[in-house]
C-alpha cells in the first residue's frame, strides 16, 4: 500500500466510514444468522423427514430428501463458508491467511454444487436461471479475488461481491415467508413464488453491496482492511 493511500486513510473523516460500516455489519451478522439458521434446518428435515404439517412444506422437503447428497454437499460447505466470513473482516485475523485458503476451495464447492442442484429447480426455469445468473456471478467474482493475491484492496473488493451474492440466500428467506403466509390469499404454489424470491433476494444483495462498494465509506472500509492484511 503506496503513502498516498495511507496518508489518505489517515486523514479521512472516520465518522460517516464507520456509521456506513456498522450498518453494513449489521446487515451481515443478521444474514448470517438468517444463512445458519436456514442449513440447520435443511439438515434437521434432512436426517428426520416428517410426513404431517403444512402440506405445502411437506412436499418442499420431500424434493430435498430425494436428493439428500447433493443438498450436504451444497448446503454443509455453505454453513462454513459463512461461518468464516467475519473472521476474514476482523481486526485481530486480518494477518490469518488460513481465512482465504480455506475459503475459497469452499467456495467452489458452494458454486459446483449450486449448477448440480438447479437442474431440479422446484420454482422451475425462473428459480434456475436466476440460480445460473447469480452463481455464475458469485463463481467469477470468486475467481478475480483469488487472481488478485497480490492486490489485497481488490482482491478483498471482489470477495466481497462474492460474499453478497452467496448471502443472497439469506434474503430470499424471508421473502419466501411473506409467500408462505399469503399463500392462502394468493393460492400461490412454491413452484410458482419461488423463481420471484430467488431473483429478487440475489439482486437486493448484489446491487447493495455494489451500491456500498462503490461509496466512499466502502472504500475507506475496504482500504484500511487491506492495510490491516498488508502489514
Amino acid at each position: 500500500m503506496n503513502n498516498s493511500v495511507q496518508a489518505k486513510i489517515k486523514t479521512s473523516g472516520l465518522t460517516e466510514p464507520a456509521r456506513s460500516w456498522s450498518l453494513v455489519r449489521t446487515g451481515l451478522w443478521v444474514s448470517i444468522v438468517i444463512a445458519v439458521a436456514a442449513v440447520i434446518r435443511r439438515v434437521v428435515a434432512l436426517m428426520h423427514p416428517v410426513t404431517s404439517g403444512p402440506p405445502q412444506m411437506v412436499a418442499l422437503d420431500a424434493v430435498f430428501v430425494s436428493h439428500k447428497a447433493l443438498t450436504l454437499a451444497h448446503i454443509l460447505p455453505a454453513l462454513a463458508f459463512v461461518l468464516l466470513i467475519p473472521f476474514l473482516y476482523a481486526r485481530r485475523f486480518a494477518r490469518a491467511r488460513w481465512v482465504e485458503r480455506i475459503l475459497f476451495p469452499l467456495g467452489a464447492i458452494v458454486g459446483i454444487t449450486a449448477y448440480a442442484m438447479s437442474t431440479d429447480s422446484i420454482g422451475g426455469w425462473l428459480e434456475r436461471s436466476a440460480v445460473l445468473f447469480f452463481n455464475t456471478l458469485f463463481m467469477f467474482s470468486l475467481l478475480r479475488a483469488w487472481q488478485l493475491q497480490g492486490e489485497q484492496n481488490r482482491k478483498l473488493e471482489w470477495m466481497t461481491r462474492a460474499i453478497g451474492i452467496l448471502l443472497g440466500i439469506a434474503t430470499t428467506r424471508p421473502i419466501m415467508g411473506i409467500f408462505f403466509a399469503t399463500s392462502p390469499l394468493t393460492h400461490l404454489a412454491p413452484s410458482q413464488f419461488f423463481g420471484i424470491a430467488f431473483w429478487s433476494g440475489f439482486s437486493i444483495n448484489t446491487v447493495a453491496v455494489e451500491i456500498w462498494l462503490r461509496s466512499r465509506a466502502g472504500r475507506l472500509k475496504l482500504e484500511r482492511t487491506a492495510v490491516q492484511r498488508a502489514a
